[in-house]
């Protein structure tokens, strides 16, 4: 029996849910900080997906959220869906941002003061994300990508991954982006990507037939995003600066509503892991991979209010390839 790669997405979303809690609970503060931006990002997830025009085909998994004040009912009922109370439940909850300069216990009772679903409500859309991401730190950062908010994303089970590594061994792998708008992600973490061509999930058009679209081109990626096109910045100018992003964070005043990672405007982009096999359909810049096993997530990079992406990277250029290996280095497992 095959090792699983480590880290991995747990089969047992209660492993995630324990992950997640050591973190938030954790007395060092950097580990919470951390964590909160991970929670923050689920939560602005959830958010896009609930404020969607699409919700009802995009908010799901709808939450199954226990009434804390009866053991026997559901607050949250997938089968009497009330988008309305979860997005009030979701307006509660506290910013993540707090639990540096407050216990857990006393932010879970603020949120049970403001609203008893909020934090059941927080339970849930942290132990049902089947994904395992991780905030890199600066030295595992991708520079080109122009922000501070880069994350370790694997988002496919065991067995996806073990058939993903089969089938490099067999025909090779490299990389290319994966874009799409950040209301979609709620799902994406939870049920993988998918082929939505031809289905009632697709957004845009399938000129090119049935497949996961991606680029090796951040600028196409990035309009599928939908990051304005008309801002760019290119290699040459300021590079990233996590000293940057760190002064604009200090500079958040406490009480202001304005949250880590909590826009209504996040832009999102993955880069992703392709197998190099004749399955793999390139029109251009354009490419489309029929068989969902020939397709992980690697890394998920998040865009706020104000910054923009470098839209002239090229995954196949030798440099910025030899940079995405170095930085990947052991996050993943090779054959």
């Amino acid at each position: 029996m095959p090792v699983p790669l480590q880290p991995t997405v747990c089969e047992r979303e209660l492993c995630v849910f324990a992950f997640q809690t050591l973190g938030v609970m954790n007395e060092a503060a950097d580990e919470i900080a951390t964590g909160a931006q991970v929670v923050d990002l689920l939560v602005s997830m959830c958010r896009s997906a609930l404020e969607s025009p699409r919700k009802v085909v995009i908010f799901e998994p709808y939450p199954s959220v226990v009434d804390p004040n009866d053991p026997q009912m559901l607050a949250f009922n997938p089968r009497k869906k009330n988008y309305d109370r979860v997005m009030k439940a979701l307006d509660s909850i506290t910013s993540i941002r707090e639990m540096t300069q407050a216990p857990y216990l006393e932010i879970k009772k603020q949120m049970d003061k403001q609203d008893p679903l909020a934090h059941p409500l927080l339970q849930w859309v942290i132990s049902s994300n089947r994904s395992h991401i991780v905030k890199l730190p600066v030295n595992r950062q991708l520079k080109f990508m122009h922000t501070p908010h880069q994350f370790l994303l694997l988002s496919s089970p065991p067995a996806k991954e073990s058939n993903f590594r089969a089938a490099k061994k067999l025909f090779g792998s490299t990389f290319a982006f994966h874009g799409s708008h950040i209301e979609n992600w709620h799902s994406i973490l939870r049920n993988g990507l998918v082929v939505a061509s031809n289905t009632r999930l697709q957004l845009h058009g399938a000129m090119y037939g049935s497949g996961i679209y991606l680029s090796p081109m951040s600028s196409i990626s990035f309009g599928y995003s939908g990051m304005n096109k008309k801002q760019k910045v290119s290699s040459k100018d300021e590079p990233a600066s996590s000293s940057k992003s760190s002064n604009a964070s200090q500079s958040q005043k406490k009480g202001q509503q304005s949250q880590f990672l909590q826009s209504r405007n996040l832009k999102c982009i993955a880069l992703c892991e392709v197998i190099t096999s004749p399955d793999l359909h390139k029109h251009g810049e354009i490419w489309v991979v029929p068989n969902t096993d020939h397709v992980c997530t690697r890394f998920f990079f998040v865009y706020e209010d104000g910054q923009v992406g470098d839209a002239n990277i090229n995954t196949q250029e030798g440099g910025i390839h030899k940079e995405i290996l170095r930085v990947i280095g052991n996050q993943t497992a090779t054959g």
